[in-house]
């Protein structure tokens, strides 16, 4: 069971995403924007984060910028869920730090495996 930071501004895919993630056996504290993400990372020190990219006030993407400079959180697998899926915008996230890329809608099967790839564990 490992401890998951959630971050979407959109409820349903939030709580789409803690259900699939909870349901696998894994703890997951779900945020609504990447401060409070941020500051659940910090309090929680998570096992992995899934970050939705567009979302008020700080964006997933400044969100893995603070990660990654944050030498205690520096490799932290970090995923980024976005509607962003131009080849650009794949390209922009990766080069922002994250892990993997996964664009909306999404298949929650998927999800899931690449939660667990990063997580090292058999999906």
């Amino acid at each position: 069971m490992a401890h998951i930071v959630v971050a979407d501004d959109d409820a349903d895919i939030r709580e789409l995403v803690e259900f699939k993630l909870t349901t696998m056996g894994h703890r997951v504290v779900a945020t609504s924007d990447g401060a409070a993400a941020l500051d659940a990372i910090r309090a929680e020190r998570p096992d992995l984060v899934v970050l939705d990219v567009m979302m008020p006030g700080m964006s997933g993407l400044e969100a893995v910028a603070e990660i990654r400079r944050d030498p205690t959180l520096a490799n932290l697998p970090v995923i980024l869920l976005t509607a962003r899926a131009q080849d650009s915008d794949v390209e922009t996230g990766l080069h922002s730090g994250a892990d993997q890329y996964v664009t909306k809608p999404f298949s929650p099967r998927d999800l899931a495996a690449r939660v667990e790839a990063l997580l090292g564990a058999p999906a």
